[in-house]
């Protein structure tokens, strides 16, 4: 028998992150599960006396707030903060773990709001153009990218012009609603 044919690699090719039982759970995508957890872990604490089986340290009740704004997510008022509170610190210990956090987050981040999403969708979009209507343009990509200090090819930035745009062209540009399907696609609303 003639010896099995070795697949061959490719190095551009990153195998897709899989899932954890935790996001599976909550219905949130790897990348939103990382957002939390990058988030979480700004104001986590390790070794706290009655959560030392907690992998990922717990965070105090007071720095529930702060880990929901880094996720875009604060509550809109105290009633709903202290209600958050109120569920995710349901013994009062003081201390909220990550699981839990992560159950709560979930919930907000699935539940926004269309009007949110159009909120978002217009201000990203309006950062892209410099707030004129009208819409994103080849010339928009390149100042966003200078300005992120990415060093983009031109073929890389006219290429996503039209995959956006669906095979329209470069000079067509990106209009809104194209940008709202590329946001949705890259997991902006997960």
């Amino acid at each position: 028998m003639p010896p099995r044919r070795k697949a061959a690699a490719n190095p551009k090719a990153t195998p897709k992150p899989r899932r954890s039982k935790l996001a599976k759970d909550n219905d949130i995508s790897t990348e939103t599960e990382r957002e939390i957890e990058e988030a979480w872990a700004m104001c986590a604490e390790e070794d706290i006396e009655g959560f030392e089986d907690e992998k990922m340290g717990v965070i105090p009740t007071s720095k529930v707030k702060t880990v929901m704004r880094a996720l875009g997510i604060e509550p809109k008022s105290r009633q709903d903060m202290d209600e958050f509170i109120d569920i995710l610190d349901s013994e009062s210990s003081g201390y909220v773990t990550y699981e839990h956090f992560v159950e709560l987050a979930a919930i907000q981040i699935n539940n926004k709001s269309d009007e949110t999403k159009d909120e978002e969708v217009e201000k990203a979009f309006r950062l892209f153009t410099s707030g004129n209507e009208r819409p994103i343009m080849y010339h928009d990509l390149k100042r966003i990218a200078g300005l992120l200090n990415q060093d983009v090819g031109d073929d890389v930035l006219k290429a996503m012009i039209v995959e956006a745009n669906k095979g329209n062209g470069v000079g067509s540009g990106v209009d809104k609603e194209q940008f709202r399907e590329i946001m949705s696609r890259a997991g902006v609303f997960t």
